[in-house]
């Protein structure tokens, strides 16, 4: 890469299944110059997200696809080096949504600046961030959680799952994690504060389940889907709530999954389940960071960040979400 050249990863072609380093390319472009309203950044931080395997496919769903030879768009943390607008200035550290590329060209009414002295830059992209406000409205507003339930998440040591079990215990709820390793169940537990976990990669996974939920299942946050999700429902209890966030398990296979039929469970137990993405909560966005923002200030909400070095390792990080290499937030950090 030359000074006046940036990197892009595009999207080279659909993946079919997992996705490799081939779907995925690198390549450069010239350092655009700023117009009228326009500021160019240098990313510091990027988001690599489950959510952006699924805009890989060519479906209908609850934003486009991406397009084929075009780049990765998602959150990036960034420095303005110029700027043609009153609003920001040379130096600013700002969030903006676009993607995997060291610099870029932004509207300035598109990106919001962060004041460093609040917390770690890099948390706007995390427990202050997309991921913060997912796990706020999700458990709050659909699962509603009262004291004394028992709230089961699966994924609990990713980046959602972990600000899930901590604001369910801030409300009282007895908290059960679904992880996928000892260590990640330690984790949880020891230092995230959760009642149990258990590993989804044990044997007697059911009847570790069972043990920890004796009163049954009131919420359950659900991150992953598949045969794990299916086992915590077979525990919902009467009135129950079911927050679909994720659905990890499925976002690579080649043929539709095949799984019990829920509708049974859901009937006879009164229990709703509603799907959500943040998008639905565009109004209410400055809430939930102030809400965050004030229990992490007091020490209530703590964090963890996988931090990846280097433009290229974008992919490799993404990659690794679906095989549970992360712990917390997964980051990307550019030199």
């Amino acid at each position: 890469m030359t000074a006046n050249t940036c990197k892009q990863i595009i999207l080279a072609k659909r993946p079919v299944g997992m996705p490799t380093e081939e779907d995925l390319k690198m390549v450069e472009a010239p350092i655009p110059q700023p117009g009228e309203g326009e500021v160019l950044v240098r990313s510091m931080y990027v988001s690599v997200d489950p959510y952006m395997r699924g805009r890989m496919n060519d479906r209908k769903s609850y934003v486009a696809p991406y397009t084929v030879g075009e780049v990765i768009t998602g959150g990036v943390v960034g420095e303005v080096v110029e700027s043609n607008t009153a609003e920001l200035q040379a130096g600013d550290i700002v969030l903006g949504h676009y993607g995997w590329r060291t610099h870029a060209v932004v509207a300035g009414n598109q990106l919001k600046k962060i004041d460093p002295t609040v917390a770690p830059v890099s948390t706007a992209l995390g427990i202050l961030g997309m991921t913060g406000l997912t796990a706020y409205f999700g458990l709050l507003d659909i699962g509603q959680p009262k004291e004394g339930e028992t709230v089961v998440v699966s994924g609990a040591a990713g980046a959602v799952g972990t600000v899930v079990g901590q604001i369910a215990k801030i409300k009282g709820c007895r908290v059960v994690g679904i992880a996928g390793s000892k260590d990640k169940v330690r984790y949880l537990v020891e230092e995230l504060g959760f009642d149990a976990a258990i590993n989804y990669k044990e044997a007697d996974r059911k009847a570790q389940l069972k043990a920890a939920c004796p009163n049954g299942v009131d919420v359950y946050f659900d991150n992953v889907g598949g045969e794990i999700s299916d086992e915590v429902l077979a525990l919902l209890n009467r009135q129950a709530r079911v927050v679909v966030c994720g659905q990890i398990a499925l976002y690579n296979l080649e043929k539709p999954d095949v799984g019990p039929r829920m509708q049974s469970q859901l009937l006879i137990t009164s229990s709703m389940m509603k799907g959500f993405t943040l998008g639905d909560y565009a109004g209410r966005l400055d809430e939930g960071v102030a809400q965050l923002a004030q229990w992490f200030k007091e020490g209530r909400l703590t964090y963890s960040e996988n931090i990846v070095e280097g433009f290229e390792n974008i992919v490799p990080a993404f990659l690794g979400l679906f095989s549970g290499e992360n712990v917390g937030k997964q980051l990307v950090r550019l030199a």
